[in-house]
This record gives C-alpha cells, sequence and structure tokens, in this order.
C-alpha cells in the first residue's frame, strides 16, 4: 500500500469542492468522502443527473451504495476499472491513497471532455502524436542483430570449464 500524501489529499479536496461551487469543509479528507454523497455530487456535476438516489444518512451499507452508484458512474464517464478504488478502500479507510488515485485519474479524464470547462486536477494529458514512416525507413532496420538475439561480439563461455567447476581467476 502507498503512503499517503496530505498535500495530494488536499489538492483532490480543493479541486472537488472547486467543481462543486462549495467551500471545503473542515475534516479529515476520508471522513469528508466516505459516505460517497460529495463523490455522488461530484459526478452529478460532471455529468448532470448521472445518479438520480444519493443516500444522505442511513445504515452503513446504503451510504456504501453512495460509493458504488459513484464507481458506476465513474465507469460510464469512461474511467477505466482498474483505476477505480475499492468501496473498502474507502469506507473501511483499507487503502486511502488509492481513492486518491482514482480521483487524480477522473480529474484527469475530465480534460478529455470537450463540455467540461471547469478547473482541471493534475497533469495536462497528451494529445495523440500520430506518427507515420515511409516503408523505406521501417525496413531499414532490417538486417541488423540486436543484443537479445544473442550474438554479443564474439563473448562465449569457452574456458569456462563446465558445470559446477570453480571459476579460476
Amino acid at each position: 500500500m502507498a503512503p499517503r500524501n496530505k498535500d495530494q489529499e488536499a489538492e483532490v479536496l480543493n479541486w472537488i469542492f472547486q467543481v462543486l461551487g462549495e467551500p471545503v469543509p473542515r475534516g479529515e479528507y476520508e471522513d469528508i468522502l466516505r459516505d460517497g454523497i460529495v463523490l455522488c455530487n461530484l459526478m452529478n456535476k460532471l455529468t448532470p443527473g448521472c445518479i438520480k438516489k444519493i443516500q444522505s444518512k442511513g445504515t452503513n451499507f446504503q451510504l456504501m451504495e453512495n460509493i458504488e452508484r459513484f464507481q458506476k458512474a465513474v465507469k460510464a464517464y469512461g474511467l477505466p476499472q482498474e483505476e477505480i478504488f475499492q468501496t473498502a478502500d474507502l469506507f473501511e479507510r483499507r487503502n486511502v491513497p488509492q481513492v486518491t488515485l482514482s480521483l487524480y485519474a477522473l480529474g484527469r479524464l475530465t480534460q478529455k471532455h470537450p463540455e467540461y470547462k471547469g478547473p482541471a486536477l493534475g497533469p495536462k494529458m497528451a494529445d495523440k502524436q500520430e506518427r507515420t514512416f515511409t516503408e523505406e525507413q521501417l525496413r531499414a532496420s532490417e538486417g541488423h542483430l540486436g543484443l537479445q538475439m544473442g550474438y554479443n561480439k564474439g563473448a562465449s563461455q569457452s574456458g569456462h570449464g563446465g558445470f559446477g567447476n570453480t571459476r579460476h581467476m
């Protein structure tokens, strides 16, 4: 498990509440996000109406459903499954750094949505840069043997003396 980075956590909270247009509440990072309400509101801001029902209070199970709704919404928004944190990572505080990584990934992903005009989180995503090579350029490397091919300028094991023998220096 990665160590927690308080600066990154503060940056994520600032980004979330800038998007929501609200002041950052006092309290611990994981306590602010734990019930999933803030996360659901964030997704509804990014994609209006994507989460219909948000439990504001209830049993732990009902509050965990908020996190699951958020996870479904970010997946629909385009975040790959492997970048989405598990419910227990946040709710049971098992892996809070993973929650931070997921939210950074979400912040990065907003840059790929042209309808999103809000604040950015993290580095700017690179644009795809297609490269085209001529047939001549592609064929130029044929005939070269890379070192992985087993040719290493005459180095050999001759004089080694076989398995199990000591090496004489």
